[in-house]
């Protein structure tokens, strides 16, 4: 551990708080010992997060045990519980609610450093689960010593150790652990490598560690390269959470994969668990599919629509739900537009629309559009598919979820505000009562 050791007092040498993601088990507790040693000749303030995931009836205890070592050790001890889950994958969501707890604390106490007890066989296992599962380059590092994430840096300065370095160091120490029964379970994923691919690769070779970590940093620069090249071109080609597929095709094959990774990892924030090389592949295909509007969904409500030539990137969550308005006198619609009923115009254009209310049933409404609507245009023969008058317009998915449609108490359709006006309109010559204007 005179590795670990070295490398904390080389990199927090200049700092005065750092927090510490504390389990009680025995990695995390081999960390903290390492960072009290430390603090001899540092005088760093440690405070010590641990999270009780609530999930095995041990964990109150080990709480209560860690918040006692704490106090006689001088750490301070900072907690919190999970109450409930609502995500299916529980790791994921427990990951998420650990990283917000982590940056509430480095925020509450000034940190410059949140140092964490990730150690050379979870770097294989994570290598190997992403490899398999399929990741961007940068998912293929698995995790890296030091991460940068601008007000504070991640270390995991247990990187370079392996599970039978970390036992040592316990049992040498006299150090205390508490042992989860679950991560013997035959139920999780990163147990099963853990179990049965880990041995197997350590017989192989025993530093078989060092070769991951090699792996890993060297992926890790090609992925640094790769993204300064992406960071100069990025704005040329993506804009307001939108991809010009015309630019984007003037590029490399290489660096159209690349733009979308980039676009992936900004948008989730570089939780590389989310994103997998299926993704890249499902958005690849929407941009060369010769259908001018279509779209695809993504983990966390992501919703990838193709309208024309352009890919909009938006939250699934902000389109919106189905609707319909009585039609009295004016109304504020969901897409920040306003159709109102008023006394007189000469504006004669796809914006206004004149009825005879003899014709129509009333009231009138307004709605969202529904699959199979159909309207009779003014001055055609027979009717029109309400999508193919989208289509002709070129409105992209989610300017036609947002577009409203007017029609009377039958639900017919007596106008497409703004685009097409029906069998129903009259001209200015003709017989009217009632006059609509959309802005």
């Amino acid at each position: 551990m005179d590795e670990a050791y070295k490398f904390l007092q080389t990199e927090i040498k200049s700092a005065t708080t750092v927090v510490a993601g504390i389990s009680g088990g025995p990695d995390s507790m081999a960390l903290l010992h390492l960072l009290i040693q430390l603090r001899g000749s540092t005088n760093i303030k440690i405070i010590c997060a641990h999270i009780n995931h609530n999930v095995r009836r041990e964990s109150e205890n080990e709480a209560v045990t860690l918040k006692e070592y704490c106090e006689a050790t001088d750490v301070i001890f900072e907690t919190m519980k999970i109450e409930n889950y609502s995500d299916d994958n529980f790791h994921n969501e427990a990951r998420i609610i650990r990283y917000n707890f982590f940056e509430e604390l480095i925020s509450k106490h000034n940190g410059e450093y949140l140092i964490t007890a990730h150690h050379g066989d979870d770097l294989i296992e994570t290598v190997l689960m992403r490899i398999v599962r399929g990741s961007t380059l940068g998912g293929y590092t698995g995790f890296s010593a030091i991460t940068d994430r601008g007000t504070y840096k991640i270390l995991r300065p247990l990187i370079t150790m392996t599970k039978e370095d970390i036992m040592k160091y316990n049992v040498d120490n006299v150090i205390s652990y508490a042992i989860d029964a679950s991560n013997a379970s035959d139920k999780y994923t990163r147990n099963r490598y853990r179990k049965y691919v880990l041995p197997f690769l350590k017989q192989e070779d025993f530093n078989v560690h060092k070769k991951f970590l090699k792996f890993s940093q060297t992926i890790s620069k090609y992925d640094s390269y790769f993204n300064k090249i992406i960071k100069n071109i990025i704005n040329e080609v993506y804009i307001d959470n939108t991809l010009y597929i015309n630019k984007f095709y003037k590029e490399d094959s290489i660096i159209q994969e690349r733009i979308i990774i980039y676009i992936l990892e900004s948008i989730y924030n570089n939780d590389l668990s989310l994103i997998s090389d299926a993704h890249t592949t499902a958005i690849m295909k929407l941009i060369k599919s010769s259908r001018p509007n279509s779209y695809i969904c993504l983990p966390n409500n992501i919703l990838v629509t193709k309208s024309y030539t352009k890919i909009i990137f938006s939250n699934e969550k902000g389109l919106m739900e189905e609707y319909k308005l009585e039609l009295t006198s004016l109304i504020s619609l969901p897409n920040d537009k306003t159709i109102e009923i008023i006394e007189e115009t000469e504006d004669d254009s796809n914006y206004i629309c004149r009825l005879d209310s003899k014709e129509i049933n009333l009231p009138l409404y307004v709605r969202s559009k529904k699959p199979g609507d159909r309207m009779t245009i003014k001055g055609m023969n027979g009717d029109k598919k309400v999508k193919d008058i989208f289509i002709n317009e070129k409105k992209d998915m989610n300017e036609r979820e947002n577009w409203p449609v007017v029609v009377d108490s039958n639900d017919n359709i007596v106008w497409l505000p703004g685009l097409k006006k029906s069998k129903y309109n009259k001209a200015k010559k003709e017989s009217y009562d009632i006059i609509i204007r959309y802005y």
